[in-house]
Order: C-alpha cells, then sequence, then structure tokens
C-alpha cells in the first residue's frame, strides 16, 4: 500500500501536461500517450495503483479502444466489437452507466474491504486493496460519440486528497486533448487501412493521392469468386444474402491478407488478392507459396462454413480460385473527386479469366503455369486456353495433390460469448447515452 502524502507538486505535473503537449505535436500514438502519462503522473508524486481509460474509436471493425494501466504491471489493451442487441447486466451495473443515466460527468466513491459492493467491479478492486475509485466521462465534443471514459483509482490508505483529485481533473482535460488528437490520427488511418487495405492505405497517407500517382509491381495474384450468387440472392432475399456473403468472404478471403497477401479490392461477391513481390525468381517463388498456402487454408475454412450450413439445412457455399503472377499496375484511378486506388493492367485481366474457368473446368482452384512454376509441387494439366487480349494461349492447371489437412483457428469460428468487456459495454451505452438525450429532447419538445 502507498504511503506517499497528500500534498502533490504542481511542478511535476507541469511537467506531465507540456509532455501531453508535446506529444500531441509529435504525432505519438494513442497507446504511447495513454502509457506515458499513467507512468508520469505515478512519478509525479500520485499515488495511483490503477488507470481504465476507453476510447470510442469510429472505426469500421471496432468499437471500442480500451487501456487499463496497473501500478504493478503496465499497460494492457484491447479492441473490442459490440455484438448487436445485447445489453449485459455487468455494465448496467457499473459506475459508467450511473454517469451516463444520471448525466454526470463524474462519480466518487470510497471502498471499503468489507460489506455489500455497490458496483460489481468494486468487488475486483477489493482484491487488488483499492481504497478510493474515481471514475468521469470526458467527451471530445458536444453530440459525438467519440470521447473517453474512464477512472482513476488508488490505495493510498487515506484514499485521495482533495488536492489529488483537484490534479486528476486537471491532468484529465490535457489527457483528453491529446488523445483526441491521437484518436483523429488513428481514426484516418484505421479508415484508410480498413477499406484500402494495409499497404495501399500507408501509401495513401505517405502522400500518393492525386489521379494518376502509382508504380508498376510484381506480385502474385489471386482471384476469388462466390458461386451462383444470384441465386442466393433471390432465394433467401437480401439481408440473408448480405450475411451468407459476409460469411463467405470470412472464410474464404481472410487468410489471403495474412502473411505478405492483402486484399486490395471486394468486387461484388468476389475479391482480389496481392502478394507483392520483387521481380528475381526468389521472391516471386516466395510470393506464390504463400498464395497457394493461403488457398488451402480458404478451403479448409470454407469446408468448415458449409459443415455448419449443412448442419443449420443450409445449402453449400460454392467457390471458384484463380491464381497467376506477372506485373500490375498499383495506384489512384478515378475521376478527379472521386479516385480508388487498385491494381489494373493485363495480369489482372488474365487472373480474372482464369478464375472463371474454374466454372468450365469443374474445379474449385485453378493457376497460370507461370504460378504453378513458382510453387512447385505436383500440377495436373487440364488444358490450354485462349484468354481474351492474350496472344498467346495459356496453360491452365490445377494442384494435383489434395489440400493439407489445416487446423481452421479458432478466431474463425468465433463462438458467441456470453459477456462483453468494458470497453464493449462503454461504447454501447455512449450511444444509448446519446440516443437517450435525443430522445429526451423531442419529448420536451412534444410537450
Amino acid at each position: 500500500m502507498s504511503t506517499i502524502e497528500s500534498s502533490v507538486s504542481s511542478i511535476l505535473l507541469d511537467r506531465v501536461a507540456e509532455w501531453l503537449t508535446n506529444s500531441s505535436l509529435a504525432g505519438d500514438e494513442l497507446e504511447n500517450i495513454v502509457r506515458g502519462f499513467c507512468e508520469r503522473i505515478a512519478a509525479a508524486g500520485l499515488p495511483i495503483a490503477r488507470v481504465h481509460l476507453t476510447f470510442s474509436m469510429l472505426h469500421p471493425l471496432y468499437d471500442a479502444l480500451s487501456f487499463t494501466w496497473r501500478r504493478a504491471s503496465g499497460v494492457t489493451i484491447e479492441g473490442f466489437r459490440m455484438p448487436a442487441g445485447q445489453k449485459p447486466d455487468r455494465f448496467l451495473q457499473s459506475p459508467y452507466y450511473y454517469l451516463l443515466d444520471n448525466n454526470l460527468q463524474h462519480i466518487r466513491r470510497r471502498l471499503m474491504q468489507e460489506g455489500p459492493a455497490e458496483f460489481p467491479i468494486f468487488e475486483d478492486l477489493r482484491k487488488d486493496a483499492i481504497t478510493d475509485y474515481l471514475a468521469f466521462v470526458q467527451p471530445f465534443g458536444d453530440g459525438s460519440v467519440q470521447g473517453m471514459m474512464g477512472s482513476w483509482s488508488t490505495d493510498h490508505h487515506n484514499g485521495f486528497s482533495d488536492d489529488m483529485i483537484d490534479a486528476l481533473l486537471r491532468m484529465q482535460n490535457h489527457l483528453a486533448v491529446a488523445a483526441k488528437m491521437a484518436v483523429l490520427g488513428k481514426l484516418a488511418n484505421n479508415m484508410l487501412t480498413t477499406y484500402l487495405g494495409g499497404d495501399a492505405g500507408k501509401r495513401v497517407l505517405n502522400g500518393q493521392i492525386r489521379r494518376g500517382d502509382g508504380e508498376t509491381i510484381r506480385a502474385a495474384l489471386v482471384m476469388g469468386d462466390m458461386r451462383e450468387s444470384t441465386m442466393y440472392a433471390e432465394k433467401e432475399g437480401r439481408q440473408a444474402y448480405i450475411d451468407t456473403l459476409n460469411q463467405f468472404f470470412d472464410a474464404i478471403a481472410a487468410p489471403f491478407n495474412r502473411n505478405g497477401g492483402e486484399i486490395l479490392s471486394f468486387l461484388g461477391d468476389g475479391f482480389l488478392a496481392v502478394y507483392p513481390c520483387g521481380r528475381h525468381k526468389d521472391p516471386s517463388k516466395i510470393a506464390c507459396e504463400a498464395a497457394l498456402s493461403a488457398v488451402h487454408q480458404a478451403q479448409a475454412r470454407v469446408a468448415e462454413l458449409n459443415k455448419d450450413r449443412e448442419a443449420k439445412g443450409l445449402s453449400k457455399v460454392g467457390y471458384g480460385i484463380g491464381l497467376h503472377v506477372g506485373n500490375v499496375m498499383f495506384g489512384n484511378v478515378g475521376l478527379k473527386d472521386r479516385l480508388t486506388f487498385s491494381a489494373f493492367g493485363s495480369a489482372v485481366n488474365e487472373v480474372q479469366r482464369l478464375q472463371i474457368l474454374t466454372k468450365k473446368y469443374g474445379r474449385e482452384v485453378v493457376a497460370s503455369q507461370a504460378f504453378a512454376g513458382y510453387c512447385g509441387g505436383e500440377w495436373t494439366t487440364l488444358g490450354e486456353e485462349k484468354l481474351r487480349g492474350i496472344r498467346q494461349k495459356v496453360t491452365v492447371l490445377q494442384p494435383r495433390a489434395p489440400a493439407p489437412e489445416i487446423n481452421v483457428d479458432d478466431g474463425f469460428r468465433e463462438a458467441v460469448q456470453n459477456g462483453l468487456s468494458e470497453a464493449e459495454q462503454v461504447i454501447l451505452l455512449h450511444r444509448d447515452a446519446k440516443k437517450h438525450v435525443e430522445r429526451t429532447t423531442m419529448e420536451k419538445f412534444i410537450q
């Protein structure tokens, strides 16, 4: 337990505020700002044992980002996605919900080691000998769902003094400004990498933003497509079809977004993935082998998906994958005021037509001779095809050996979780609070 006196050095805290300002100007990431801030306020003499901070991120994949700092172990970080329609009882009984429901900025509680706990989180804090708890909500702007919520906890035997609380409230404002700058920077990066892909997003952030900006690269190419999608759409209806399409992409496309590969674009019910590589044999070999390994993983995942669908009385999902390697142009094309970042050129056209040939040959996977030659192994020649725009016929092959047995990763199965994290709960209640304010305002207007 801390034995630090209640007096707080304003000089040292001013240094922390100055550090936050410099970190913001330098464009430091949110993680570094939170970690550095927590370590510095503790070093300045505040007897902080635990800090929890949650930021709503406006991220297409994640709703909130949560940081928990403990004096003994440092920072742990979690990003969370909120399943629709879930309102966990634990959060409805939390200090954060109490803040939002009562339109408060702060709530302070002294924690006793014995007796009933007002909020479930206090049971956990008791185990760490926490004596005083101060929670807060800090919006980043009026009417915005982006913001910061958090709590300060101490194990000091006298709890927080008035000087300490005053210092925390002042530092909270400085932290909010620095965090908002970092969140806005993270937001730009999140949006670009989610919608454009990791490498393309970095290129755009680094200034490759004008129409015509780009370069010619060599890459292994993968084109995948769902079969009979029109039938699914007509038979299952709009929402069921969208759900099926997303399940299909989760199964088949995810492996191509790892190990040097990147999903460059989704094209209706298909996708294009690229594995950029050097122009020599060894880099091309590595890229093609990585792409073929991802094909085997995708096949195992689709098989798992179809097993689940059959168990639910749903039809199987069919697909075709084309594999090729060649030079592609990589960059911005489109209108002056509406651009897209993509790969294009003859090699992209060829891999698309190879994918279509899976229908003719009744195979799930076909490849060009160029691709198969880099991969090695055993391949079966299916035939020679005249592809539109290509003078010479292209030899079409398929892997002869069956796909190796691959364990489907647990992340793909995504079993439904019974409980939700604190960060997931925060973002849900942030949104509920905003809706509550809007509804209350409308009710007042009607009355």
